[in-house]
């Protein structure tokens, strides 16, 4: 998938991010730009949960929205 592709799923993707999660901010979603160890590390931040469970919800939520990548 090449970069603009990317970032224009990152885009369309980080609304339904935010409902999700909604402790995410706008800064938050920026700074990791589809990048997912960054989204990872942010998740157990702002959510105070462990990397085990981020991973969790993470994969959880990848399984509910097949069309979404990360760049990494």
């Amino acid at each position: 998938m090449n970069e603009d592709r990317i970032k224009g799923n990152w885009k369309q993707f980080t609304g339904k991010i935010k409902e999700q999660w909604g402790k995410m901010t706008d800064d938050d979603l920026d700074v990791i730009a589809g990048k997912r160890d960054q989204f990872l590390g942010k998740l157990q931040e702002r959510q105070g949960i462990a990397k085990d469970e981020a991973e969790k919800q993470l994969k959880d939520w990848q399984a509910r929205h097949p069309d979404f990548r990360f760049d990494n």
